[in-house]
């Protein structure tokens, strides 16, 4: 994990000093880095395992290597960068022993289906924030998040869910800077298409709906004509 720690600049911040003081066997201290960031993982494993209880199982493995090898953070990065790290990995390990079959792991070069960007993106009109409400859209968006590849999912996620920088990002995956700007980039693009086919599809369903209401309706008026 050394390689993720890059040297940090500046005065000293409120999260090293909490962790120097659990270093020092503070408990409280840590329960404070708890406090903090639970929910953040917590979010982060139940994006990458699609699953509530997987989804806590890591974030409780994750707080417990973290407390374990707190000795070995050399506090040259962020204590969350660096507990990240520890979170994605035992989430990826969730993954690989329940589909190891579609696991992508993060080490490995990802490839759309013709190795290639996305050629069309689909038409997002009708604008969406005028059709649905943030709930809805928060909802649509979380779904079709989940069906991104894990590599483009978890990086997506660290990067504009949860707004890691993109040096962050790369520190907490260990990849390069150019490697997460393009695995972002095709999450971005594959997000966008995978949307605009679900809009579409929508747009498509109320237009099939209001048209067989309309028929519906003539048919009784003519009905009613007929039998006066």
């Amino acid at each position: 994990m050394e390689a993720i720690q890059n040297k940090v600049v500046g005065p000293v911040s409120e999260e090293l000093t909490l962790v120097q003081a659990a270093k020092r066997g503070d408990d409280s201290a840590f329960e404070e880095l708890v406090r903090r960031y639970d929910r953040n993982v917590f979010r982060i494993a139940q994006h990458i395992t699609q699953n509530r209880e997987d989804a806590e199982d890591v974030v409780q493995e994750a707080f417990l290597k973290a407390y374990g090898n707190l000795a070995q953070f050399q506090e040259q990065s962020k204590f969350y960068t660096w507990l990240v790290r520890i979170a994605v990995n035992e989430a990826l390990m969730k993954l690989r022993r329940r589909k190891p079959e579609r696991t992508v792991s993060l080490d490995e070069d990802i490839k759309t289906e013709d190795d290639s960007l996305p050629r069309e993106i689909a038409d997002w009109s009708p604008n969406p924030e005028q059709q649905y409400t943030q709930a809805e859209l928060r909802e649509i968006l979380s779904k079709t998040i989940q069906g991104l590849p894990p590599g483009f999912r978890t990086v997506f996620v660290l990067r504009d869910v949860e707004g890691l920088s993109t040096e962050e990002t790369a520190a907490a995956l260990e990849l390069s800077v150019p490697a997460v700007k393009s695995r972002l980039l095709r999450a971005r693009l594959q997000l966008r298409e995978r949307l605009g086919r679900y809009f579409q599809r929508r747009e498509n369903g109320k237009s099939s709906d209001k048209n067989a209401d309309d028929k519906t309706k003539t048919k009784d008026v003519s009905s009613g004509d007929g039998n006066q």
